[in-house]
C-alpha cells in the first residue's frame, strides 16, 4: 500500500512537470520545490543506495573525446559501447578471449591473463578475486565491475525461441532556441527498437535532430533511418549481418567505423587489435556500412567479407556550370536543418567491399585486409592551398593491410602496415610489457605518410584516417602503494606537411599525470595534470605567416564520497590556463546522487559554476543523462549550469527518465543568456 501511494504521488508530479513545460512556465523552480518536498517526505523513512557509476578514468576519457573538434562522434561512440556492455555484460567465466575482448579498455595482456587464470584455476567466485590476477589491480577491477557478470551462460540461450523486444524513445528540446532559419521544429527525437530471439536479432533506429523535419523525401521517411538483421552462431558461420553495420579489423588504419583503438594518455589499455563486425545502432549518419557482412571461423583461421552500398552527404560542384559532376567536399555533420543542408543529403553513392583473413598460432596472430571504396562521382580538390595538395582525388581508393599481434611471456608486440592506391603508407609498431605485477608500460610508434587516406579508418591515437603524422607515445600505470595508483603518459607528434591552422611543418606534445587514492570503499580522491603544446598560425595577415607556440595546462581535482550505501556526493574543481594569451578557465561543481531502497526511483542533481576568458580556455564536464543519449556540454564564458534528473523503473517492463538542465551566462553582472533543456526517455521491454 505504501509503495502504491508513493507511485501515485510520483506519477502526479511527473504529469505536473510535463504540463508546466507545455505552457512554458518556470519549470526549474517547480522542479526544485517539488523535489525538495519529496526529500523531506522520504529521507526520514528510507536509506539511499549508491547508484552504479562510471570510473573517473572513463569519465575523463569521454571529456577528452568531446573536446576533440576534429572527431565529434568519438565520445558518443565510446559511451554507447559502455552502455552496450551495461545491458549485455561480459560473461567473465566463459574464458573465451573473443568474449573477454568486449572489455575494450583492457589490453591484450590482461585479456589473455584473465582467460589463462580461469582455465587453470576454475571459475571466478568473487569479483574481488580479479585483483589477484597478474596484470590487474583494484582500479582496473573497479572499472570492470559495471560491465561483467560471473554467469558463464549467455543472457539469451542460442536455442531459445523466446522473442524479446526493447523500445526506447528520447525526446529533448532547448527552450531558448530562437533560430528561425531552420526548416523543422526544435525538438530532437530518437527512437530505437531491438528484438532478440536466440541467435537472431534485429533493430531499427530513427533520429530527428533539432531544426530538422521528422519526415522528408519521397516517399516520406525520418531524416535518419537505420535497420539491421543479424545471426550469431558458434560453428563455422560466426556472424552474418544484413542492413547497417560497423566493422573494425586489426589496428584500424584500414577499416574502423567503431571506437578508436587509442584514446587516453594514462590508460593501460586501448592498444588491442581485435576483428569485429557488429550491427550499427548509432546515429552518426555518414560513417557506417549498409549492405551485408559475414564472419567465419574454422579452427585457427578467421575470414570476414563485407559489401556496402550507402548514400552519403556531400557538397557537389560543376565544371560546366550546368550540372553537378564532382564532389567538392564531404558533409560530415549529419544536420539537415536548413535548405542548403538538405541539398547535400544523400547525393553521393559510396560502394565499399573487402575481406579480412586472420590466423592464430598459439601466441601469434597474423592477418591481411583488402578494401576498396568507390564513389558515384569523382572527388576533385578545388582548393589551391598547399595544405590540400595531398587530399584525395578520383573515384577509387584501395588499401591493403598486413598486421600481427604476438605475446611472449610478459611482452606484447603488435604492428600494422597499410598501403593505399598511390603507394602512401601507414605504419604502426607497439610494445606493451609488465616488468612487475604492479607496473605496466606501453610504447607506440606510428607513421602516417602525407597522402595516406582511409575513408573508414581510425588510426590509433589519431582522430581520423588521414595521414601526415609521425609520433611516439609512451605511458605507464603503477600501483605505488596500497590504494595509491599513479599513471602518466607522453605523446610526441611531428607533422611533416601543412595542416589545418598550421601552414608549415609543425610539432605537438601532450603530457599527463594522474594520481588516484582509494583509502576506503567510501572515498575516492583523484587529481590530474594535463599539458598540451601546439604550433599554430599567428595573426599576421600579410607576408609569411609565422608559427606561434600555444601551451595549455589543466589541473583537475575530484572527490567522491558515499557516507551511506544509497547516497553518493561528488565534488570537482578544474583550472585551465593558456599561454602566451593568458586565457584562463575554472569550474566548481557539486553532484548528489540518491536512490531509494524500497521505491525504484533515483535522483541525480548537479550545480556547477564556471568562468573562462574565451573559447580557447573552455571546459567540458560529463553529465548523467538518458540511456543512449549523452551529454558533455562545453562551458565557456561566465555563468552556471545545473540539472536534475529522475529515473523511475516501473516493474520489469518499463522505466522513465526525466531531465531538466538550466544554463545561465552572465555578462557585466547581469544575465545575458539563459538556456533551458528538457529531456524525457521511455524504455519498454516486452
Amino acid at each position: 500500500m505504501k509503495n502504491r501511494i508513493i507511485n501515485i504521488v510520483l506519477s502526479q508530479l511527473l504529469r505536473k512537470y510535463f504540463a508546466c513545460f507545455a505552457v512554458n512556465k518556470d519549470l526549474r523552480l517547480l522542479l526544485i520545490r517539488n523535489v525538495f518536498i519529496l526529500f523531506l517526505l522520504f529521507i526520514p523513512k528510507f536509506i539511499f543506495c549508491q547508484e552504479g557509476k562510471l570510473s573517473e578514468i572513463i569519465i575523463s576519457i569521454a571529456e577528452e573525446l568531446a573536446a576533440d573538434d576534429s572527431d565529434p562522434e568519438a565520445s558518443p561512440l565510446y559511451l554507447e559501447r559502455l552502455q552496450e556492455l551495461t545491458e549485455n555484460p561480459v560473461r567473465l567465466n566463459s574464458a573465451d578471449e573473443t568474449e573477454l575482448s568486449r572489455l575494450f579498455f583492457l589490453s591484450d595482456f590482461q585479456i589473455k591473463a584473465l582467460a589463462d587464470y580461469i582455465h587453470s584455476s576454475g571459475k571466478i567466485i568473487s569479483l574481488f578475486e580479479i585483483v589477484n590476477i597478474p596484470g590487474f589491480e583494484r582500479e582496473i577491477t573497479e572499472m570492470m565491475i559495471p560491465f561483467i557478470t560471473l554467469n558463464s551462460r549467455p543472457i539469451s540461450v542460442p536455442d531459445s525461441s523466446v522473442w524479446r523486444n526493447t523500445l526506447l524513445t528520447n525526446i529533448s528540446v532547448k527552450t531558448s532556441d530562437t533560430e528561425t532559419s531552420t526548416i523543422g521544429s526544435s525538438w530532437k527525437i530518437l527512437t530505437k527498437y531491438k528484438f532478440t530471439a536466440g541467435a537472431l536479432s534485429g533493430g531499427v533506429t530513427t533520429e530527428k535532430d533539432n531544426g530538422e523535419k521528422f519526415f522528408s523525401g519521397n516517399p516520406p521517411r525520418p531524416d535518419f533511418l537505420s535497420a539491421h538483421f543479424a545471426y550469431s552462431g558458434t560453428g563455422i558461420l560466426r556472424k552474418i549481418i544484413i542492413g547497417d553495420y560497423s566493422a573494425r579489423f586489426g589496428q584500424g588504419t584500414n577499416i574502423n567505423t567503431g571506437i578508436r583503438t587509442g584514446l587516453s594518455l594514462t590508460s593501460s589499455g586501448y592498444l588491442s587489435g581485435r576483428d569485429e563486425i557488429k550491427p550499427y545502432t548509432s546515429t552518426e549518419e555518414n560513417n557506417f556500412f549498409r549492405g551485408t557482412a559475414a564472419q567465419f571461423q574454422l579452427k585457427n583461421f578467421g575470414f570476414s567479407l563485407f559489401y556496402s552500398v550507402n548514400e552519403i552527404d556531400a557538397t557537389l560542384g560543376s565544371t560546366n556550370g550546368l550540372s553537378n559532376d564532382y564532389i567538392a567536399t564531404f558533409y560530415r555533420t549529419g544536420l539537415h536543418d536548413t535548405p542548403s543542408a538538405v541539398i547535400k543529403k544523400d547525393v553521393v553513392t559510396e560502394i565499399g567491399y573487402g575481406a579480412d583473413l586472420s590466423c592464430n598460432f598459439n601466441n601469434l596472430r597474423v592477418g591481411m585486409i583488402w578494401c576498396e571504396n568507390r564513389f558515384s562521382l569523382p572527388v576533385k580538390t578545388a582548393s589551391l592551398k598547399p595544405e590540400d595538395i595531398y587530399d584525395f582525388d578520383g573515384e577509387l581508393n584501395t588499401i591493403t593491410t598486413a598486421y600481427y599481434n604476438a605475446i611472449y611471456r610478459k611482452l606484447i608486440f603488435f604492428g600494422e602496415v597499410s598501403v593505399n592506391y598511390n603507394k602512401k603508407y601507414a605504419l604502426i609498431q607497439g610494445l606493451s610489457f609488465r616488468p612487475a605485477d604492479r607496473l605496466n608500460i606501453n610504447l607506440l610508434y606510428r607513421n602516417y605518410e602525407p597522402g595516406f587516406i582511409s575513408f573508414h579508418g581510425k588510426n590509433p591515437f589519431s582522430s581520423s584516417g588521414g595521414g601526415n603524422l609521425n609520433g611516439l607515445l609512451g605511458n605507464f600505470t603503477f600501483e605505488a602503494a596500497r590504494f595509491l595508483f599513479i599513471s602518466a603518459g607522453c605523446d610526441l607528434r611531428y607533422y611533416p606537411w601543412l595542416k589545418y591552422r598550421c601552414s608549415a611543418p609543425s610539432m605537438s606534445n601532450s603530457r599527463e599525470i594522474r594520481v588516484k587514492y582509494l583509502p576506503t570503499e567510501k572515498i575516492t580522491l583523484e587529481a590530474s595534470y594535463n599539458y598540451r603544446y601546439l604550433m599554430l598560425n599567428g595573426q599576421e595577415n600579410n607576408g609569411i605567416i609565422k608559427q606561434e607556440e600555444t601551451v595549455s595546462r589543466t589541473i583537475k581535482g575530484t572527490l567522491r564520497y558515499s557516507p551511506y550505501e544509497r547516497l553518493t556526493i561528488g565534488s570537482r574543481i578544474d583550472y585551465r590556463i593558456i599561454t602566451p594569451s593568458g586565457s584562463k578557465g575554472m569550474l566548481l561543481l557539486q553532484d548528489i546522487n540518491y536512490r531509494f531502497r524500497t521505491v525504484p526511483v533515483s535522483f541525480w542533481f548537479r550545480y556547477c559554476i564556471f568562468r573562462t576568458s574565451d573559447w580557447d580556455s573552455r571546459l567540458y564536464t560529463y553529465e548523467n543523462d538518458m540511456v543512449y543519449s549523452f551529454s558533455i556540454p562545453v562551458l565557456s564564458g561566465e555563468g552556471s549550469r545545473s540539472y536534475i534528473m529522475a529515473g523511475w523503473k516501473i516493474s520489469e517492463l518499463a522505466d522513465i527518465r526525466v531531465k531538466y538542465a538550466f544554463t545561465s551566462l552572465v555578462k557585466n553582472s547581469e544575465v545575458c543568456k539563459e538556456t533551458r533543456e528538457f529531456r524525457m526517455q521511455i524504455r519498454l521491454w516486452f
